[in-house]
This record gives structure tokens, C-alpha cells and sequence, in this order.
């Protein structure tokens, strides 16, 4: 039998962040993954955490797990499968460190993702959107700081990652007409601001208080913001800009939203997809098609490019039914 634990360790603090060189968000999230596994399987097996072996950690128990995952905690059949994606990277560092342990290891690597449905994505409307910008107060330090976040967000379409992570240094100084932006997988762009984003932008920098910190976006201790503390914030404007937009009310409006509402209007105006697949950072264009689902203009393109065909108006004459006769006879009478 072999020791999860001393394993475990090495893979989170050691393997992940030097060897494989991933995020601390990867990091957080698969850590978190096995805080849940590891208390499920003592659970079940009635045994301490730190007693586990990793033999127990057999097929049959991660797809037990998977599946509370699904009932008890109600997570999505997406969340099952990043939770699956996170147990099998740790298996297949175990296959070249622990051989006795490559034959449960297999075993997890056979285990199936869940298909998931591919729902269209949530964005704003163009009215929407600047009831949102618009809901800040703009008097207050604290409305500069949110103003430019959302400006910023959606205008660069980043992630919430990008947003919350993004330092004085990644800002092109002293126009602010540039941002570098540190992304997914590591991969770098620059994207250029508008006017009217660098003026909201330069208004919170301008009131932003001088501390050690230098992420751009700070939250009212003055430390970094954070994922959460950006989505509470945005929860707080989407209910200010529902009153004059009560469409907002019926949307389930998160910070990734804004980078979908990017993306769409980024397409509705170009109509070239890989130009919004090099602007959000995307590795490949098959992530950026989802877009194209919901794009009614490329549809139209699709019906303009074609003819329909013609349809010959129907005609009973000949008709040898048995139904359609009698009834031509009982017409004649």
C-alpha cells in the first residue's frame, strides 16, 4: 500500500507550480478538487485523511465521488468534469513516481467524461451594457474604482483573472493607452484602450490610494481585489441598472458575461471571428466559435449566399387513393 498523502504534497507544491509551471488559480482549483475527494473517501472508508492509501482511491470510489458531486452538492456535469480533469493529472504524475500504483492509476485514466450541453452563451445588449457602465457613482472613490473595472472588463473582454491581476507596470504609461495582459496558459497580448476607457481609467488611477499594492484594482482595505470581491461588486450594478433596464432582472449577469458581451459585439462588428479569437487570447478559433451560434448576421450571410428553392404548388389530379376518390366521387354528385 502507498501513502497518499506524501504523494499529494509533492504534486501540489512541487510538480505543479515548478515542473509543470501551471497557475495558482489551477493550482487552487485542483487543490480544492482533492480537499473534497479526501474527505469524501475518509468518510466512506471511516478512516483519517492523512491514513488514506492511494490504492483506495479506486475507480469505483472517484466515480462515487463524481456522482455526489452531481446530487449532494449540486455541481454542474461541467464541474464534474474539471473535477475529473484535475484527479487524472494527479494519477498520471503517479504513474512515473509510484509504479505499484500504476494499475488503479489506468483504471481513473478510463473514467469517461460527462457529456454536457452546449447552451448558448449570456450577453448584454448594447443598451443594457451602458446601464451597467453607467451605474457607478461616479462622485465617489469607490464608483471611480468600480467605473473603470467594468470599463475595462468589457472593452479588452478580459477574464476575471486578468482584470483582478493586472498591475500598475501592465498599464502603458503616460498616455494609458495600452494594457499588457498576462493570460490563460500563459500566452501575453497588448490591447489598445479607447479614449473614453482610458478617461474612466485615468479617473480611478488619479484617486487610487498610494500603497505597497500594485495591482490597479483595490478593494476597500487596500489590498488586491479579488474574483469574488469584483463578482459582489458587479452583482451590487447590475441591480442599480435594472431599474431603468428591467431586462438586466432576467439575467444571470457574471464577470465572465462581460467578456462574452466583448466577444459578440467585437463579431457583430468585424463579422471575422479570428479577429476576436486573437483579441480575447484564444489559443485556437474553435474556442471562439460559440460566438458564431448566436451571431444572426453570419446566418443571414449563410441565406443571402444561397437561393431557396422553388416550391411546386401541390395538385391532387390522378390521385388513385381509395380516400381521396370517394371523396372526388361524393364531389361530382
Amino acid at each position: 500500500m502507498t501513502d497518499l498523502a506524501p504523494h499529494l504534497s509533492a504534486w501540489l507544491l512541487e510538480y505543479l507550480p515548478r515542473d509543470r509551471r501551471a497557475s495558482r488559480h489551477t493550482i487552487g482549483s485542483y487543490a480544492h478538487c482533492f480537499q473534497l475527494l479526501v474527505g469524501f473517501a475518509a468518510q466512506r472508508l471511516k478512516v483519517r485523511p492523512s491514513g488514506l492509501q492511494i490504492e483506495q482511491l479506486d475507480a469505483e470510489l472517484i466515480l462515487d465521488f463524481l456522482d455526489d458531486l452531481e446530487t449532494v452538492r449540486a455541481n454542474t456535469p461541467r464541474t464534474r468534469n474539471a473535477r475529473l480533469t484535475a484527479i487524472k493529472s494527479f494519477f498520471r504524475y503517479l504513474e512515473y513516481r509510484a509504479p505499484t500504483c500504476l494499475d488503479v492509476a489506468m483504471q481513473v485514466q478510463a473514467i469517461p467524461s460527462k457529456r454536457i450541453e452546449q447552451p448558448l452563451v449570456d450577453y448584454l445588449t448594447r443598451i443594457e451594457l451602458q446601464a451597467l457602465l453607467d451605474a457607478p457613482d461616479r462622485r465617489s472613490v469607490l464608483g471611480l474604482r468600480d467605473r473603470a473595472m467594468l470599463h475595462l472588463a468589457y472593452a479588452c473582454g478580459l477574464r476575471v483573472s486578468e482584470l483582478t491581476g493586472l498591475r500598475l507596470e501592465d498599464i502603458g504609461h503616460p498616455d494609458l493607452d495600452t494594457i499588457h495582459v498576462f493570460g490563460k496558459g500563459r500566452r501575453e497580448r497588448v490591447l489598445p484602450l479607447w479614449k473614453e476607457t482610458q478617461a474612466v481609467l485615468r479617473g480611478w488611477l488619479n484617486v487610487r490610494p498610494d500603497v505597497e499594492e500594485r495591482t490597479v484594482f483595490l478593494n476597500a482595505r487596500g489590498t488586491a481585489m479579488t474574483r469574488h470581491g469584483f463578482a459582489n461588486r458587479l452583482a451590487v450594478h447590475i441591480k442599480t441598472a435594472s431599474q431603468p433596464v428591467p431586462s438586466l432582472a432576467n439575467k444571470r449577469v457574471t464577470p465572465h458575461v462581460l467578456r462574452h458581451t466583448c466577444a459578440v459585439h467585437t463579431l457583430e462588428a468585424t463579422g471575422d471571428v479570428r479577429r476576436v479569437a486573437l483579441w480575447l487570447g484564444h489559443a485556437s478559433v474553435t474556442s471562439t466559435e460559440i460566438y458564431l451560434r448566436i451571431d444572426p448576421t453570419e446566418k443571414l450571410d449563410i441565406l443571402d449566399a444561397r437561393s431557396a428553392p422553388t416550391i411546386k404548388k401541390g395538385s391532387f389530379t390522378g390521385a388513385t387513393d381509395r380516400v381521396l376518390a370517394t371523396l372526388a366521387a361524393a364531389n361530382a354528385v
